[in-house]
């Protein structure tokens, strides 16, 4: 159980890493586009307005993608929790599987 506790932190870790990396991108792009914006070129503003229009869009894909992996998260904890309250012998065997599975996969190396 530790284990998959341990797996889904560091899913949720990663997440959080490529979400920050995102709404980097996202915040460096407005500043680009507040620099384009005090230029003046007629060119330049139509390129920004794109710009700002793929920003806005950009940034509304990645909230309802961190919500929808933060729903599917809390509902894969959810039932795997209740799964291994009804079946705790099963949970067990499971989990000495993998285990032993692991240790074949790692002395092999």
């Amino acid at each position: 159980m530790e284990a998959m506790e341990q797996a889904a932190e560091q899913a949720a870790a990663a997440r959080d890493r490529l979400a920050a990396a995102l709404r980097s991108l996202v915040s460096d792009a407005e500043e680009m586009l507040k620099a384009a914006s005090r230029s003046g070129n007629e060119q330049l503003n139509l390129v920004r307005d794109r710009l700002e229009r793929g920003v806005n869009a950009a940034r509304g894909e990645l909230n309802a993608f961190q919500e929808a992996a933060l729903e599917t998260a809390r509902r894969t904890a959810a039932d795997t929790n209740e799964y291994v309250h009804e079946h705790p012998w099963n949970a067990v065997g499971i989990a000495a599987a993998v285990g032993v599975l692991l240790g074949v996969l790692l002395t092999r190396r």
